[in-house]
């Protein structure tokens, strides 16, 4: 049996779980103070994921920038992916906050969204 030590990011509480594993089962987790504790433990233990936060390039825009966002969590080991993905996006003028950016990025299912307006110059 192995156990993992991981701090909740459940919640604003930041609980110290302790995870203890058969192989990749999970076989209890303890030191949650809220059910989101277990779920989180439970997930990260099985299928860690992530939502990603990075910027893309705007042309012909008031700001040469946009903050995007992945819509949903994407696996853990396709961060990097993504991120690479993102470094050649370059979007023209005006962008609207929850436009799709990237339709499907690194083949995860997950659209990209602007987070921000960007008016055109």
């Amino acid at each position: 049996m192995k156990k993992v030590n991981l701090i909740c990011i459940g919640c604003p509480l930041g609980c110290p779980l302790t995870v203890e594993m058969e192989g990749d089962q999970v076989l209890s987790v303890t030191g949650n103070t809220c059910k989101n504790g277990d779920k989180y433990a439970r997930k990260e233990m099985t299928n860690p994921t992530r939502v990603i936060t990075s910027t893309v390039r705007v042309t012909g825009g008031k700001l040469a920038m946009v903050s995007v966002k992945t819509a949903s969590d994407v696996p853990k080991g396709k961060i990097f992916d993504c991120v690479k993905a993102l470094k050649d996006v370059d979007i023209p003028a005006p962008v609207h906050m929850g436009q799709v950016i990237v339709a499907d990025i690194a083949g995860t299912g997950v659209p990209v969204i602007a987070t921000k307006n960007v008016d055109a110059c």
